[in-house]
């Protein structure tokens, strides 16, 4: 396993890999990743993350082509990993900021010729529509969904930022991947689409103001079968689909490798804090009304405990995990395609959550 290990990271020792988004949840894990492999690693963002060991920060902004010229001018990168996004306040508005960032950074890349391999990170909105029509009447693909399965008739950023990948890949000829998880579960702080830690807070002020752990999501939710992807298992899978001749050009499902139900999860939850659970009752209780009020309850908690992060919008994303358990349907994905190639990594999704509240715990940011 050693020597395994030493000849691999002789063979990355002139890859060069670009984490873009390396803040993010799946940015982070990623980069830890290949650090440990022995890629020379570089993060690129508009506020790097400075605190992993190894990574070498990139300030630049994607939407501003001179910003990335400059960040990225003594470089030359051979992997690129795109793992962020930019949130805006209708879908036509994401397709045109969200594209806009992938094609200014494969642009500026363009002329260096040292680009072998683009990674683009997307996820499930590919087959549940986006923001505007999430998951709705019209827009329920049979489950489990699969790469196979058509886009929808519908604007949808991902479609946008796939396209500028697929151009640049014809235009620099260099390979790709698609990577499409599903409610990514990891360590970030400051991150719009963080349920583990969003449901750590939760929990937290539940424990300590003697209130339920509600569950917020939708009945098919509650009673259907789900999975969901470990940030660390999306991180070998976006490596392993980056070196594997046979996974290049491909889009891909990826998650954990297991499934459960919520009406089981929610309560091992629930003990871990040692509070109370209660399941689905009648109708969706939004977790977003539910601590609508709780900004000021988590300033003391974070003062009596002496946490890290004593801003509540910095921890939770309670939006987004509405939008993931309040779907009118259950979702679980087809991971046939990466294991016929060889993508053998399992993670326990119990473990999942409980390894992230431990960690949450071990770096103060929750009680």
């Amino acid at each position: 396993m050693a020597l395994t290990l030493i000849l691999y990271k002789k063979n990355m020792r002139n890859k060069v890999a670009l984490v873009v988004g390396s803040s993010g949840i799946t940015g982070s894990n990623l980069a830890k990743e290949l650090i440990n492999a022995g890629w020379e690693t570089f993060g690129l963002a508009r506020k790097p993350n400075t605190d992993i060991e190894g990574l070498k920060p990139i300030s630049a902004d994607l939407l501003e082509m001179e910003s990335l010229r400059a960040g990225l001018k003594d470089i030359k990168p051979t992997h690129i990993f795109i793992t962020t996004w930019m949130r805006q306040d209708t879908e036509s508005e994401n397709i045109r900021v969200n594209a806009l960032m992938v094609r200014n950074l494969l642009d500026v890349l363009s002329a260096k010729g040292s680009v072998e391999h683009v990674a683009l990170v997307t996820g499930l909105k590919h087959y549940l529509g986006p923001f505007e029509a999430y998951a709705k009447e019209g827009f329920l693909p049979e489950t489990p969904v699969r790469e196979s399965h058509p886009r929808l008739d519908i604007e949808n950023f991902y479609y946008a930022q796939e396209d500028e990948v697929y151009a640049a890949a014809t235009r620099d000829r260099f390979s790709w991947s698609i990577h499409r998880p599903h409610t990514v579960i990891g360590k970030a702080i400051g991150n719009a689409m963080n349920m583990g830690t969003t449901l750590a807070a939760y929990a937290s002020i539940c424990k300590e103001t003697g209130r339920k752990f509600i569950w917020p999501g939708s009945e098919a939710q509650w009673n259907g079968i789900s999975d969901l992807t470990d940030a660390r298992v999306l991180a070998k899978h976006l490596i392993w689909a980056a070196t594997t001749d046979a996974a290049k050009n491909q889009a891909f499902n990826v998650v954990n490798g297991e499934v459960f139900r919520w009406s089981r999860l929610w309560f091992r939850l629930a003990d871990y804090f040692g509070i109370e659970a209660v399941g689905f009752e009648m109708h969706i209780k939004p977790l977003e009304k539910e601590m609508a009020g709780d900004a000021a309850i988590w300033a003391e908690i974070a003062k009596k405990y002496q946490l890290k992060e004593t801003e509540l919008s910095r921890l939770s994303s309670a939006w987004h995990t509405d939008l993931d358990l309040g779907r009118p349907i259950e979702v679980m994905t087809d991971m046939g395609k990466s294991r016929k190639m060889g993508f053998q990594v399992y993670q326990d999704t119990e473990e999942t959550f409980f390894e992230l509240f431990d960690e949450l715990r071990a770096s103060h940011l929750i009680p």
